[in-house]
């Protein structure tokens, strides 16, 4: 009996080994390759992380159309690893990874961080995927080398806005001071985002819903439009949306212009029934025919294209620098309290910044609501249109309750929060973040308290003006 199970346990070792050393061969034959010509081939840091991206095989769930290992069609082991690979395409895509390697370009910010955060974390790849695919295994010097090609990035195409030496390498940089605008442009658009005319019945205009007094929202769990009638989903904010992907949650929008002329013909918010009629009411003033015409020249027209374009270069405008964050990331060390530091830190390694990164602290990629936890069990009530996210514009499955990332620029002066208005305080939304978008569903007190004062050190400056002072009543200023 004893030789026997002996050599039941030999057949298994050497089934098992073989196994291992045929996916060993099988992964590195069918892995992603570089062309002789790519550029990465000459970069030292892009090569090393390449190599490990490629060893690791992340791109078995976190690509399509891949040839997979024999044992992804085997029965129960298939449905098990269709699961994996759900779940891996719904985290992230690394497609655009490997092209950029191909290029020699830079992936985005998001797509950095995202990538920066798990190996932070130590999370991939998983441990039962390691059990058949010893070579996966990431050193520390693997993983050191991927957190070295993304700072090096970093610093080689995104350290363009103010940020000291020593923290080019952050996910998170200063706002600019400016952008390149066109000054008539400006001028015209700022007036149309004030006019009431655009509206249906005379009575809204973009500043309505988009309150530059206060965080550029209307603080409502969803927005009013003409007639009292209310929308389906919480009002972004307009400040610093020009750093944003696109615009509106689901991201239907690819610009600020075409964002400017969604709600003007929605009859549950500005309620205009077209643009002839807009573009008329407009030609009737006399102020607005020399804008126009300094704007696009003396044969301008009045339509959707030259008003929404305005009021997209006049938003453009509507940027926060100067924050006591961005004034820390400029080598200010005294800008930040303790407690804000601690925060940062804690925001990173919890893996917020990985997905609000870059200028904005967020607007640089889609994600789905409940990535980590079932927000919309827990939240309870029936799912709505206006949950369903970027599905609503692809018909995606993979979409299903996936939004624009928002920006957390000024977060303290935008509640309520969430799509859909459900949360009221920061501590809140903190919490529920932590819970249903990153691994730590649980963080103390603390940690929440000194998350909340780096957020708050996310307050800039518009015009000169603090958003805060801004936002106070006359008596109080």
């Amino acid at each position: 009996m004893r030789r026997f199970i002996a050599s039941l346990v030999g057949v298994g070792v050497l089934a098992y080994g073989g196994t291992i050393a045929f996916l060993t061969h099988f992964d590195h034959v069918t892995a992603p390759q570089l062309p002789a010509a790519s550029p990465t081939l000459k970069d030292p840091a892009a090569l090393a992380a390449f190599n490990v991206i490629r060893e690791a095989r992340c791109d078995y769930c976190h690509a399509v159309g891949r040839d997979l290992p024999f044992y992804f069609k085997l029965p129960i082991a298939k449905q098990l690893m269709e699961s994996d690979l759900h779940q891996g395409l719904r985290h992230f895509r690394i497609e655009p990874v490997l092209e950029a390697f191909k290029n020699g370009t830079a992936p985005t910010e998001e797509q950095l961080s995202r990538i920066e955060e798990v190996i932070t974390q130590n999370r991939m790849p998983p441990t039962a995927y390691l059990l058949m695919h010893w070579h996966a295994h990431l050193s520390d010097g693997d993983r050191q080398a991927v957190l070295k090609w993304v700072e090096d990035t970093r610093r080689k195409y995104y350290a363009d806005t103010g940020a000291a030496s020593q923290f080019t390498g952050e996910p998170v940089r200063p706002v600019p001071a400016s952008i390149p605008v066109d000054a008539a442009k400006v001028e015209l658009g700022r007036k149309l985002f004030f006019d009431k005319t655009l509206s249906g019945d005379g009575t809204l205009n973009c500043a309505s819903c988009h309150d530059l007094n206060h965080g550029g929202v209307d603080h409502l769990v969803t927005a009013t439009g003409i007639s009292g009638q209310k929308g389906p989903i919480n009002v972004p904010t307009v400040y610093d949306a020009y750093f944003k992907i696109a615009q509106f949650w689901n991201g239907r929008a690819k610009d600020l212009a075409a964002q400017a002329a969604g709600p003007v013909m929605n009859p549950v918010e500005m309620g205009s029934h077209d643009w002839t009629g807009v573009a008329q009411k407009l030609e009737a003033n006399p102020d607005y025919t020399p804008l126009f015409q300094s704007a696009f020249g003396p044969d301008a027209k009045i339509d959707l294209a030259t008003i929404t374009t305005a009021i997209a270069e006049f938003e453009k405008t509507l940027i926060t620098p100067d924050s006591p964050f961005d004034e820390y990331l400029k080598g200010n060390a005294s800008a930040l309290s303790e407690q804000a530091k601690r925060g940062y830190e804690k925001f990173k390694s919890i893996g917020c910044s990985g997905c609000h990164s870059g200028i904005a602290l967020g607007g640089g990629a889609y994600e789905a609501m409940g990535l980590e936890g079932d927000y919309f069990k827990d939240r309870g009530g029936k799912l709505t249109a206006a949950d369903e996210g970027r599905f609503d514009v692809t018909h995606n499955p993979e979409d299903h309750s996936r939004f624009v990332v928002p920006t957390l620029r000024n977060i303290d002066q935008t509640a309520p929060y969430f799509h859909d208005g459900s949360v009221k305080t920061l501590d809140e939304a903190v919490r529920k973040m932590a819970k249903y978008q990153t691994p730590d569903a649980a963080i103390s007190d603390q940690d929440v308290s000194d998350i909340v004062a780096f957020l708050k050190s996310l307050t800039g400056k518009y015009d000169g003006h603090s958003l805060v002072e801004m936002g106070q009543p006359a008596a109080a200023q």
